[in-house]
């Protein structure tokens, strides 16, 4: 039975080695050092199963140190040839209440593509947030989606961050690509014309607006949690990860800065169930069933059937059902 047990454990442990490592060959060389690198793991695997019980192990060790030496060698870096809509990452600083951002994202979006760039430097009141907001935006299956926190100040104005992948000029996002440091991490922050027009009108994703219930304080200090992630990127490149470094995950860090209390949970990964964690937590500014919240939240179809932009934008978006629940309550 020992022998058995050890038998596959070896032969599993050797097919995540192949898994592994094929995937990271595949996002990080190219023809013709790839093909031979992948003879060079599947020569690893077949001398593990050759050299039985006894030897096996050490034949794998031996191609894991290797494998993760190598894959320790790829490092972040700020200095590629960025797509322009990540192009610049936002940095911030604190003097008392105000904090000035340096490079806000305020596009002007004329296709999915496209769009006349305007990079802007902004101060915000810190006593002046009068909510906070979760964007959720889906492309595919609804239990995936792109995760945005907005900020409303008593001056009309929005801001909104997002943690996403910094792409290369003709890059493409790729799912498996980031589990394996295809793309570093950048966090923008834009105006709702530009990031949340974006994905509403021109790239014609189903978005949803969830106001959240949380303090003057508690508000301050995510934002400034914000501006602490986004300098230490500026200073030190990170790489995105899919599962465990990726926008919702990032949210769930900062808010756990100020309130530690907050558990983890599975939909933190399937963000597109983070509504509903919200709500367990007591954290949606509106009491309702989910599935009334679900669908009062969406804001598509009211930003598509606008050309609204700047503040008016904003005001077009929440000019939905959720302001109706919300009013009621």
């Amino acid at each position: 039975m020992l022998k058995t047990l050890n038998r596959a454990a070896l032969v599993l442990v050797t097919i995540l080695f192949l898994v592994l490592s094929l995937g990271a060959l595949t996002f990080q060389t190219a023809p013709p050092i790839r093909w031979i690198c992948y003879a060079l793991t599947g020569a690893v695997a077949v001398g593990v199963i050759g050299a039985g019980r006894k030897w096996g192990w050490l034949v794998l060790a031996l191609g894991i140190a290797g494998a993760g030496l190598w894959y320790q060698t790829i490092q972040p870096r700020a200095d590629r040839i960025w797509a322009e809509d990540v192009a610049r990452g936002v940095t911030g600083v604190v003097h008392g209440d105000f904090v000035t951002l340096t490079n806000v994202r305020d596009f002007d979006w004329q296709t999915r593509d496209e769009a006349e760039v305007r990079w802007r430097d902004m101060t915000f009141d810190l006593r002046e947030i009068t909510s906070v907001d979760l964007f959720n935006s889906v492309w595919s299956s609804p239990l995936i989606a792109h995760t945005l926190i907005g900020f409303g100040f008593e001056d009309g104005r929005h801001l909104v961050f997002s943690a996403e992948i910094r792409r290369e000029k003709g890059e493409v996002f790729s799912t498996f690509g980031g589990f394996f440091r295809q793309f570093e991490l950048v966090m923008i922050a834009a105006t709702e014309s530009d990031i949340v027009r974006l994905r509403t009108t021109m790239r014609g994703e189903d978005v949803s607006l969830f106001p959240l219930r949380v303090s003057r304080d508690q508000a301050r200090e995510l934002f400034l949690s914000y501006i602490t992630r986004a300098n230490k990127l500026q200073a030190q490149p990170e790489f995105y990860n899919t599962l465990t470094s990726n926008c919702t995950t990032i949210i769930w860090e900062l808010a756990h800065t100020f309130n530690r209390s907050l558990p983890f949970d599975w939909r933190v990964l399937v963000s597109g169930m983070l509504p509903e964690y919200l709500q367990d937590r007591g954290l949606l500014q509106v009491d309702a069933p989910i599935a009334e919240i679900r669908a009062a939240a969406r804001i598509s179809d009211l930003a598509r059937q606008s050309d609204a932009s700047g503040a008016s934008y904003s005001t077009v978006i929440r000019s939905g059902a959720v302001s109706s629940l919300l009013a009621a309550e």
